[in-house]
């Protein structure tokens, strides 16, 4: 009989995100991972505005909330501070391809040695569920309410294609939508992790997440879109730094 798996020390509390949301994945990967790799006593995180800012009340791990979209600057100036800790963002894709775009490129043009890692799930969630940078085209939300049309509202924005153009350590866009592309793309954070302790330079992994509130669907009709549609658009995969 196979041994139960137990959490990591560093969650507590309940998760209390939306029924179907992929963030409570995404934290217990992390804390997976930090755990895996000693490193609970040496990590700080950086969390953004919105629902990644709900990290604080189940992840504990020292933690730094951020001014919106400044994640990156400020993971930058800790990782300078103190380069011998593991540092990294924890931010959605309103935070860092939107208002916080600037400090996610110029992080990368510097190559700093930090891990950021962006949760996808194309909308302003915490918010009212407004369109995001990352909205497919044709998708609904309370600012594009007859979908997004690429002809007055832009094409959806690939933010790790845009951050490869850079000379980056390490770059990766995962899933949780299943439980196949959660085991990868726990690889994926490790990979960044490790990149970041061996003094790599810049490393990040985008990850698709369901958001069935905004998305107006079940958990599984969220998921299933994923599938279907999101990630033939925003394929995954290791983009930077993959050879092993």
């Amino acid at each position: 009989m196979a041994a139960e798996k137990k959490a990591p020390s560093t969650i507590f509390g309940y998760n209390s995100f939306c029924p179907g949301c992929g963030h409570g994945i995404v934290i217990r990967l992390i804390a997976e991972v930090v755990e895996e790799m000693g490193l609970a006593e040496d990590a700080i995180g950086v969390l953004a505005v919105g629902c990644s800012c709900l990290t604080n009340r189940y992840l504990a791990l020292d933690l730094l909330q951020a001014a919106h979209g400044r994640a990156a600057a400020s993971a930058g100036a800790i990782k300078r501070c103190r380069p011998d800790k593991l540092v990294f963002t924890y931010q959605g894709d309103g935070d860092a391809a939107s208002i916080g775009i600037a400090e996610t490129l110029y992080s990368a043009e510097r190559n700093e040695n930090f891990t950021q890692i962006i949760v996808n799930n194309g909308v302003y969630g915490m918010t009212g569920g407004q369109m995001s940078p990352t909205s497919l085209v044709g998708q609904k939300t309370t600012t594009s309410v007859k979908g997004r049309d690429p002809k007055t509202m832009g094409m959806p924005l690939k933010i790790s294609e845009l951050i490869s153009h850079f000379d980056v350590a390490y770059l990766a866009r995962g899933s949780v939508h299943n439980a196949a592309h959660i085991r990868k793309t726990k690889t994926y954070i490790r990979r960044a992790f490790e990149t970041q302790m061996n003094q790599g330079g810049y490393n990040c992994v985008e990850i698709i997440s369901p958001c069935p509130t905004n998305w107006h669907l079940t958990p599984l009709q969220a998921v299933e879109r994923i599938e279907k549609e999101v990630l033939e658009y925003y394929p995954v995969g290791e983009i930077k730094g993959g050879a092993r």
